[in-house]
């Protein structure tokens, strides 16, 4: 049997609106992406082992269920699962038929130090497609996202100065948290391996413009046109932190949610959490963070010849 492989990924940066541009990308009929997003295969740091201690049994549990969903047919999409043997990538790439385009979009690849040289290595004609965010922004992102999951009861300035103080380690809530935006040196990785007509660098606030050129980019018919009202990982943020965090972590939490009357659920939600748009980086946060990433930026400015000073301000 042929061994069907991806030629696009989408490698990051995290929470720079890949998952969006992963269903949108999906809709189109010459594309098939990976049924798991975010497999992490090329990322060789990204394994089960590496994990600290307090995610061993979600791990674990996601292990199990990854292994009874590459046994089956795939047709429901799942979010992520650490894809570690090459047969069971290929697995992934099993169901493509007559697409064009067969990609898939683990935003870790940005970070990490192995997956460029693994991508080249197996797809040596791959086109890769990076998405850049103002690094203060996706750093409060993805803190938002973890209070959503109620994995940590800090604010955000503590969160920050915990990972400015113990950087490295096992992956957990901190790490890698503020590294994932030290764009410069993961940027500069791909753009000495790959050619230039292989590579495309986008930036979140351009987003409006970045699903036709991919489609040029990838050679497809551009005149279709995606559905573009659906949201995806919108975060969720409890009015009180600390009580969330507690409450998801004993699993009152989603006994409470089960045994809410569908009819009352919007209620329930407007009482428990805030509107996303009241939910802003305290100014004095964001400076901090311009201090801390500014060197980075001036760097990825110059490699990149654009003009990045709105992060800076």
């Amino acid at each position: 049997m042929t061994e069907v492989l991806p030629n696009f990924f989408i490698v990051g940066a995290p929470k720079a609106g890949t998952t969006s541009l992963y269903h949108l990308l999906d809709q189109h009929p010459q594309i098939y992406m990976s049924p798991v997003k975010e497999p992490c295969y090329f990322a060789s740091e990204i394994r089960p082992e590496n994990f600290s201690a307090e995610h061993e049994p979600r791990i674990r549990r996601e292990a199990q269920e990854l292994r009874q969903y590459l046994s089956g047919p795939m047709l429901e999409k799942r979010f992520s699962g650490v894809v570690s043997k090459w047969d069971d990538y290929l697995k992934l790439f099993q169901n493509a038929t007559n697409e064009k385009a067969i990609g898939e979009a683990s935003v870790c690849y940005l970070w990490s130090q192995t997956a460029a040289q693994n991508i080249i290595s197996r797809v040596p004609n791959a086109k890769i497609i990076i998405v850049l965010r103002d690094p203060a922004e996706r750093a409060f992102s993805q803190y938002l996202h973890t209070v959503t999951s109620g994995l940590t009861s800090q604010s955000f300035r503590e969160q920050v100065e915990e990972s400015v103080r113990s950087p490295g380690g096992k992956f957990d809530v901190l790490h890698p948290f503020l590294e994932l935006g030290l764009y410069h040196q993961q940027v500069k990785r791909y753009l000495e391996l790959f050619p230039k007509e292989n590579l495309r660098i986008y930036f979140y606030q351009e987003q409006a413009q970045i699903v036709p050129d991919i489609l040029q980019f990838l050679c497809l018919d551009s005149s279709i046109a995606p559905d573009l009202s659906e949201r995806h990982l919108e975060p969720r943020i409890p009015r009180a932190i600390a009580p969330s965090h507690l409450l998801k972590r004993s699993g009152i939490w989603q006994g409470a949610k089960k045994m809410t009357p569908r009819a009352l659920l919007p209620l329930f939600r407007s009482a428990i959490f805030k509107p996303r748009d009241a939910v802003d980086m305290d100014p004095e946060d964001r400076q901090y963070l311009i201090g801390y990433y500014r060197e980075d930026i001036l760097r990825l400015s110059s490699l990149l010849d654009r003009d990045l000073t709105a992060w800076l301000t």
